[in-house]
């Protein structure tokens, strides 16, 4: 792993499967990435995108994590045939798979019965890794030495970008506050909630949604290494969301 120069931190950006590079899927992971990092003090240094090929993928996830402080992957890590990121990883650490014991437990109690083939490809993660927890839905990501391994859905990327803001060395503390939403989906906050972001394109803002059997809303999670400022922003998204006719809102003490 590289050394920071005068205290500057590094990542850089790994987006792998054939989808992006053929345009059937568009790739707005780097730029979410890219904005998380830069709230929390890690410069966005480098992207690639390679398809899905074994040798690609470890040929270039080598030559990045031997460059940069740090190097997020994102795409790969589902349940068919060409989801090999999990392998291209290993083989670039040179380790073997495992199923986790606690991941396949957490598939047992959302699916129930047995676990085919295709879903316990999810579980598996490299030898001396450990997961990334997944907010969202489906199983979670994993990280290993420098690189975290994410998911390529957009929405599940996101919410495992929030566990790994704190294992990186920031170049800044950041301040990080949550407003909840319930009773209300994104498609009715989205409004309120980009015109805010807008207006503070310094900060992170982002939208973590969330199901449950006691109800359904999004916690709304806003970063920023200036707390004074921080706080005026939760005060106006929550007054932008009461302007917009979505009453059940408060901000949330920190777990």
């Amino acid at each position: 792993m590289s050394q920071p120069t005068n205290d500057r931190v590094t990542a850089a950006v790994l987006v792998i499967g054939d989808e992006i590079l053929s345009g059937r899927t568009q790739d707005t992971n780097t730029r979410d990435i890219a904005r998380y990092l830069g709230v929390i003090g890690v410069d966005l240094a480098e992207t690639r995108t390679v398809p899905d090929v074994m040798d690609e993928i470890v040929d270039a996830l080598n030559a990045l994590r031997s460059r940069y402080d740090y190097v997020i992957t994102t795409g790969g890590i589902g349940p068919t045939h060409d989801d090999i990121t999990a392998d291209a990883v290993a083989q670039a650490f040179g380790v073997e798979l495992y199923e986790h014991p606690d991941i396949i437990a957490m598939m047992a109690s959302r699916w129930g019965g047995e676990i085919n083939a295709a879903r316990r490809r999810m579980a598996r993660i490299p030898v001396g890794g450990d997961m990334v927890k997944n907010p969202v839905q489906g199983p979670p990501g994993f990280t290993i030495g420098n690189v975290f391994t994410l998911a390529g859905v957009p929405q599940i990327m996101r919410g495992m970008l929030e566990d790994v803001g704190p294992r990186m060395r920031g170049g800044r503390p950041t301040v990080s506050r949550t407003v909840r939403v319930e009773g209300s989906g994104e498609g009715v906050i989205a409004a309120p909630l980009e015109a805010v972001a807008k207006a503070h394109p310094d900060m992170s803002l982002g939208s973590y949604p969330f199901y449950g059997a006691d109800g359904y809303g999004s916690n709304l999670v806003l970063r920023s290494r200036d707390a004074t400022q921080l706080g005026d922003v939760v005060i106006e998204l929550i007054a932008a969301l009461k302007a917009a006719g979505i009453e059940n809102v408060a901000e949330i003490e920190a777990a």
